[in-house]
């Protein structure tokens, strides 16, 4: 296990995913109910922007560079204000330097009533993770093979609850693996909303991928898709996608919005665009 995301920390795809996330919670705030939060993939939680590991890419800096203080309409600006408001929190003056990961964003969000539970295989990660949420008594931290996290904290005990599976994308075949592991996870937790992040860099088995999401004939699946700049094998990644199950009602119209102005802010190049498409077996019809 060589994959270490501080690398890639506030790149456009955390960007992009990060920014999802929020909005997911922000919505399940509404309800008084508490939910729980369940990160397969869950990293450090904290990335220092100006350390080793990501002063090497500078990949930060063509995403959370740009947005921190990129100008937005007042709608996307207020739809954006939870995310870019944690990371605000964790840096002071102009300079950003350090980024949170999912768990600190989730946490962050959270109310008093409401779980978090972060699994990390790496051992070292896992220790990481584990001295930064010691005081948090919201938060669970497990040491496990995300796939057999899934099947072991699935359905959460509030019956309401978000579910992020990022994989590191080291090993052959992972999004088939993130096809099954949605399937089995919504065998378990139909209600629940679940993000799948996956990078694009082959368009055909990513576009196998979908197909194979579409055909498990879940009923509400949102695909959100950002390119930076014209996608082409061989090269740096320019583009990511969320899989959203059981996505807000209102989500959609929201991400139209907010995708359409972070692609200009987060454009590298030629082909720079979004993909917003409604795969669900009650809205394909309409996609």
């Amino acid at each position: 296990m060589n994959y270490r995301h501080a690398y890639h920390a506030g790149n456009f795809a955390d960007v992009v995913k990060h920014a999802v996330l929020a909005l997911v919670i922000e919505h399940m705030k509404l309800k008084p109910a508490p939910f729980r939060v369940i990160d397969t993939h869950a990293g450090i939680g904290l990335y220092e922007l100006h350390g080793e590991q990501a002063s090497k890419t500078g990949e930060w800096r063509e995403g959370i560079g740009r947005v921190i203080d990129a100008k937005f309409s007042p709608s996307v600006a207020a739809a954006l204000k939870p995310y870019l408001d944690v990371i605000r929190q964790l840096n002071s003056g102009d300079e950003i330097r350090n980024y949170p990961g999912s768990p600190l964003i989730a946490s962050n969000l959270l109310r008093r009533e409401d779980r978090l539970v972060l699994n990390e295989l790496h051992p070292e990660d896992c220790a990481e993770l584990r001295e930064l949420f010691a005081r948090d008594r919201r938060v669970k931290v497990l040491e496990l093979d995300a796939w057999i996290a899934l099947k072991s904290l699935l359905p959460p005990p509030e019956r309401r609850g978000v579910v992020l599976i990022d994989p590191a994308f080291e090993q052959p075949r992972e999004l088939d693996r993130l096809a099954r592991g949605l399937q089995e996870a919504h065998r378990r937790f139909a209600t629940g909303t679940f993000l799948l992040w996956y990078p694009i860099k082959d368009t055909g088995s990513v576009h196998a991928f979908r197909e194979r999401i579409r055909g498990l004939g879940l009923a509400k699946v949102l695909v959100a898709e950002l390119a930076v700049r014209k996608i082409a094998e061989g090269t740096p990644l320019s583009a990511a996608g969320l899989i959203i199950v059981n996505a807000p009602f209102t989500l959609r119209d929201k991400l139209n919005s907010i995708l359409a102005e972070l692609v200009s802010v987060l454009a590298q190049g030629d082909g720079a665009h979004f993909t917003l498409e409604d795969i669900g077996i009650e809205t394909s019809s309409d996609s």
